[in-house]
């Protein structure tokens, strides 16, 4: 409330009179209040102190001025300082929206400049301001009687108590704890709960009085000031223990998104990867994620985006990850794409506490939307597609809006029959045909489909949409916070408006930028498109978004999940480069490729080393010069060594080159076939070229190099074009090379450096010379190649 106007001036006599009435008056209220509360047996609340001090001290929190203009803040947003005490944050009106599952539906704003904290009407007209007023407004709007009291006397109860609370709000926390607990001991020595038997918001305003002792920090102070074996120190521990509670301290503490509570020392949570930004009110051990890929396709490097990004806060806040197939649509979905699915996951490192299907609850969500047409928030309509779309464009009602339900029940159970009159019904929910979210003009919830499912058969003949699936499993599962792309952002308030009309358990929707790549399309149709006209090999082609795809040119998957959180759950869009992609990639292989050697089988050149073994001498080398505990490898040496042609272009007489990792040769010859000779202590700084080589000799292993280019040739394909105008005609390529015999070792998978060429993972072993050995190259994220031996395609 607004502190009283100061009265008029007055003789001194009467001033003093005054004074002495109000003091006994003062004196006189407590007796009666203390009498009432032994009379009571401890069961009413004391009542609050009838007069506020003149002058506030430090510990004094000032009434704030009830706003009365127009708010700066938009409808139900709530702000508040985020350099303030926890306490002076509002905590009281967050457990309150959060107990009565209302909190999605505010917004929290940090605002520096605030001394208190105020919510904007939901009508835009106004604000209500103060921590309590807020939580009285938020439960009685949501119609909370757990919160607000059942009855008139607990009502009644409650109120009393939020008052003795608020009365307390101008003395130190010491002395504040010290009353509680005097005054709260004797009731809650039979009792858990101050009013009743549940939490109500005399147990939320008594806690917030205590300096809201949520955390371990908070608890110590307390336990500090009480008398060991307090049942208000029991009553404490329980309320810093209460979901909402911790889940309060969470969204206060973390309004300005750059910090997090600690709420125990025990339960420690990672530091945050960089790039990663925190789960809005995530606390440890209550958080549940979800991964809802669509059976009718395979994953690409955009899902594998969202799948780790799922599984990154599971795993930090020491939750589930749930990966549910959204199993809703039976013409496109197979068990093939479901198999892939759940393979690919695991070689991106995607391990879910749990796999499920929507399938698996067709007979609940077909339950709920019988509930919505017997209460007049769905209706049938067999209104043809294109004019439905254009109805809605118009914002225009159907003629079937206004229909009866029980006409409505009867062409629902005519379009779940299968039968061919039933085809052009479909299930559309009530909403709000005038909002600019065309998401909420109606939107379609069930409809016909008598393909037979992958999973169910044909037990079903009409299937629900995904918007209304959706939120009803995620509320089932438990999910407590579901990750949407931005694309999905209209979608969210209608996510929003199903669960609110179904009185579901409401789940928080944290959004984020999908990944778009320059030079790639993601579209799954597209895809298919490839794959069906035979211009990729297949979904696991390496030219293919897919994880497949990258897969198998060579991603590492430390690096793959280094790149996907350093993108981070940024909500801003944007084109990447491959190049940024490969090169995070680069710094993960280069650590434990190992270095071989292979020249061009046609374009190479012959150096003689005269005073070379006759090619049954060895030397031995690192496989990784910069980590000896690779281990080491024999590389033959001879006379006969085999050069790339580009480089010897204008090697000269007298000339010093390095032959890596063997040394220094003199070239002694040039015209009719270079001749040099061995330096055992030649100065390997001192000579500008270092090539590689390999000993022209028996038992060298033949192998097959292959590059790769972008699909599509423009950068970033438009809404209007076509994508078939912008293939690439030239994507691979081959290259004939002679490698040294210790390439015949490598396995599949193997990721290996072929100096001065690049990095490459082996897709076929050495079988025999008629199946030679077949690298694909990794892109390394540099514009040219790292040497002169460019090759036939661009380098990406």
């Amino acid at each position: 409330a607004a502190p009283a106007a100061a009265g008029g001036g007055g003789d001194g006599n009467k001033e003093k009179s005054k004074k002495a009435a109000a003091k006994e008056a003062k004196k006189a209220a407590k007796k009666e209040a203390k009498k009432n509360f032994k009379e009571s047996g401890g069961n009413a609340a004391p009542a609050a102190a009838s007069a506020a001090p003149k002058k506030s001290s430090p510990n004094t929190t000032v009434a704030v001025r009830p706003m009365m203009t127009k708010s700066k803040l938009e409808p139900n947003q709530i702000a508040f300082n985020p350099n303030v005490s926890l306490a002076d944050r509002p905590v009281v009106a967050l457990t309150v929206a959060i107990l009565s599952n209302t909190i999605v539906d505010y917004e929290l704003v940090s605002d520096h400049t605030r001394s208190g904290c105020a919510l904007g009407l939901p009508s835009g007209n106004g604000e209500v301001s103060g921590d309590l007023a807020i939580a009285r407004f938020i439960a009685k709007k949501a119609a909370s009687s757990s919160m607000l009291g059942g009855d008139d006397e607990e009502i009644a109860l409650i109120d009393q108590w939020v008052d003795y609370a608020l009365s307390l709000s101008k003395f130190g926390l010491a002395r504040r704890a010290l009353s509680i607990q005097r005054t709260l001991d004797p009731l809650l020595v039979s009792g858990t709960y101050v009013v009743g038997h549940s939490l109500t918001l005399a147990d939320v305003a008594l806690f917030a009085s205590l300096g809201f002792p949520s955390t371990e920090e908070g608890k110590t102070e307390i336990a500090a000031i009480l008398p060991a074996g307090s049942p208000t120190l029991r009553w404490m521990e329980m309320m810093s223990h209460s979901p909402a509670v911790r889940e309060a301290t969470q969204l206060a503490i973390g309004v300005a998104k750059n910090a997090e509570a600690t709420i125990e020392t025990s339960a420690t949570i990672d530091p945050l990867v960089s790039g990663m930004s925190y789960l809005e009110g995530a606390t440890p051990g209550c958080v549940t994620t979800r991964f809802p890929p669509e059976p009718s396709g395979y994953l690409h490097v955009g899902h594998a985006k969202a799948s780790l990004l799922n599984e990154y806060y599971a795993r930090r806040y020491k939750g589930r990850l749930i990966v549910r197939f959204d199993d809703t649509n039976p013409s496109k979905e197979k068990d093939e794409y479901q198999t892939s699915i759940i393979e690919d996951l695991a070689k991106i490192g995607v391990s879910p506490d749990v796999v499920t299907f929507t399938s698996d609850y067709f007979e609940t969500i077909k339950q709920y939307a019988l509930w919505m047409i017997e209460n007049g928030l769905a209706y049938m309509d067999d209104t043809p597609q294109e004019q439905m779309q254009k109805e809605r464009m118009d914002r225009q009602h159907s003629k079937h809006r206004d229909q009866p339900p029980s006409e409505a029940l009867e062409y629902f159970k005519l379009m779940c029959s299968g039968k061919e009159e039933g085809k052009p019904w479909c299930l559309r929910a009530k909403m709000d045909m005038s909002s600019d979210n065309g998401t909420l003009r109606d939107p379609v919830l069930y409809r016909q489909n008598t393909t037979p499912h992958h999973r169910s058969g044909t037990k079903y003949k009409a299937y629900p949409t995904y918007d209304l699936a959706c939120p009803i499993v995620d509320s089932i599962e438990g999910v407590t916070h579901a990750l949407r792309t931005t694309e999905y952002d209209d979608r969210n308030a209608q996510y929003q408006c199903i669960s609110k009309a179904l009185n579901l358990r409401r789940v928080r929707i944290q959004t984020f930028a999908r990944m778009n790549f320059m030079y790639t399309v993601m579209s799954k149709r597209k895809l298919t498109w490839f794959v069906d006209t035979g211009r990729v090999t297949g979904w696991d082609d390496p030219r293919m978004p897919t994880v497949r795809g990258v897969s198998r040119r060579g991603i590492d998957i430390d690096a793959l999940k280094k790149f996907m959180c350093s993108q981070g759950a940024s909500r801003r869009i944007v084109n990447m480069e491959w190049s940024k992609f490969w090169a995070e990639n680069k710094k993960e292989i280069d650590k434990r490729a190992k270095r071989f050697m292979a020249i061009d089988k046609t374009e190479h050149a012959v150096l003689t080393v005269t005073n070379a073994d006759d090619g049954t001498a060895f030397l031995s080398t690192d496989y990784l010069p910069k980590d000896p505990s690779f281990g080491k490898r024999l590389v033959r040496i001879g006379k006969k060594v085999l050069l790339e042609k580009v480089d010897t272009d204008g090697i000269t007489v007298g000339e010093n080159i390095v032959l890596t990792r063997w040394g220094v040769v003199e070239i002694t010859k040039v015209d009719g076939g270079l001749e040099g000779k061995f330096i055992p202590d030649g100065d390997v700084k001192a000579a500008k070229r270092k090539i590689s080589w390999i000993a022209d000799a028996p038992g060298n292993t033949p192998v097959i190099l292959t590059e790769f280019d972008n699909l599509i040739s423009k950068e970033k394909l438009e809404e209007e074009d076509n994508f078939e105008d912008y293939i690439n005609p030239d994507t691979e390529a081959d290259t004939e090379v002679i490698g040294d015999a210790g390439l015949k070792t490598l396995k599949e998978h193997d990721i290996i450096q072929l100096e001065r060429r690049g990095f490459y993972r082996v897709d076929r072993a050495y079988v025999n010379d008629s199946k030679p050995l077949r690298l694909f190259m990794i892109p390394d994220g540099k514009k040219k190649a790292m040497s002169g031996l460019d090759g036939k395609l661009a380098h990406r």
